[in-house]
């Protein structure tokens, strides 16, 4: 049973790419690796049936060794500071996290013996690009910290392929969709919460810019395909991950949301102009590499289940106020309660090697 490194288990993405690998009619092994700082931000059901395969640890990704790489044959890493506005928190510290850490587990995983690296890299490498379809020869321009890493770390990590070891950069486009992890902090997922409360949604840009959206269940197909695709077309690439239909503009995107619910206004704040960060993307190459993926959730389906599970499971709109499933708060009520320090690591650890769970599931996820 092929056995999987999972870095960032326990966040929005990666608790439905566990519960993706768990399913998988081929089976794997998984061990999660999380520092756990929104453990709070759980929205819904977190706990499913024990599964045997599965082992997490509360551990700070700076701190990996080569002996929690023993025996792993692939690595599937999403663990960073995950949006711009952590990014700026402290430019150093996304360095160090997002790219410094990043190669050096990628140097590790290679050390190991580790077959595939599978890394979690963002569109936003591309930054300020206008209305052009950039594939992913395009030049790069971020214009954020967190764009930066990412790029950064790409080119580290890309550098260290060899006869042996097969990195890959899924450029992933933003995200969108239900997790039981869920974030509020990216544009759809907003709007679907404001709309849900408020039957409002508020633009804080003309609206104009560009964002591709993938949906995150596509971004868990996009890991596991890759790390079953022959070797020789994802060696060393680096991938778009979406798809060419899903480039809306902001307004596009507040125009879905409020279609779904009754009544429900679309406001611009007052003053809000072009945003920077605008870009659209040409994801032709990742199915042309990997004929096994396609997108199967468009924006709408997101927008549906979000929905659906307010419904199931409540959204308060004190919590949403509070940053309960925004990052940069979350940061920073760690810090109020001296759980975290200013170089953003866990003050404490359960047990003496940062074990959550052993031989359990903690993952319950959407139907896909």
């Amino acid at each position: 049973m092929p056995k999987i490194l999972v870095t960032g288990a326990l966040g929005y993405i990666g608790v439905r790419l566990v519960s993706h690998l768990l399913q998988a009619p081929d089976g794997y092994e998984v061990i999660g690796i999380d520092n756990d700082l929104y453990h709070d931000a759980t929205h819904g059901p977190l706990t499913a049936v024990p599964d045997q395969r599965l082992t997490l640890y509360r551990r700070d990704i700076r701190d990996l060794s080569l002996s929690d790489l023993d025996g792993v044959e692939i690595v599937m890493h999403l663990a960073a500071l995950s949006n711009d506005p952590l990014g700026n928190l402290d430019e150093r510290l996304t360095d160090e996290i997002n790219c410094l850490a990043s190669v050096r587990l990628a140097e590790l995983a290679a050390k190991a013996g580790v077959e595939r690296f599978l890394f979690s890299s963002s569109c936003s490498t591309y930054g300020a690009a206008g209305d052009a379809l950039l594939a992913e020869d395009a030049t790069l321009n971020p214009v954020t910290a967190y764009g930066h890493s990412k790029v950064e770390a790409e080119a580290g990590i890309l550098a260290l392929a060899s006869d042996t070891f097969s990195p890959t950069a899924l450029r992933n486009a933003t995200a969108f969709g239900y997790s039981s992890r869920w974030r509020q902090d990216i544009v759809l997922n907003d709007f679907a919460a404001s709309a849900w409360l408020n039957k409002q949604v508020k633009i804080l840009s003309d609206g104009t810019p560009w964002r591709p959206l993938v949906h995150i269940g596509d971004i868990c197909r996009a890991f596991t395909t890759i790390a079953t695709a022959d070797r020789s077309q994802i060696h060393a690439e680096s991938f778009n991950v979406g798809s060419n239909s899903a480039n809306y503009r902001v307004s596009e995107l507040a125009e879905i949301v409020a279609g779904e619910i009754p009544d429900c206004s679309i406001d611009y704040a007052p003053g809000g102009g072009p945003d920077k960060r605008c870009y659209r993307v040409d994801c032709s190459k990742i199915v042309e590499h990997v004929p096994a993926f396609a997108c199967e959730f468009g924006v709408q389906d997101g927008v549906s289940e979000m929905l659906e599970a307010f419904a199931k499971y409540g959204l308060a709109s004190e919590d949403i106020a509070a940053g309960k499933y925004a990052r940069l708060p979350a940061i920073a009520r760690r810090q109020a309660a001296g759980e975290v320090d200013d170089l953003l690591r866990r003050t404490c650890l359960s047990g003496t090697d940062g074990r959550l769970q052993s031989n359990s599931s903690q993952f319950e996820e959407p139907a896909e």
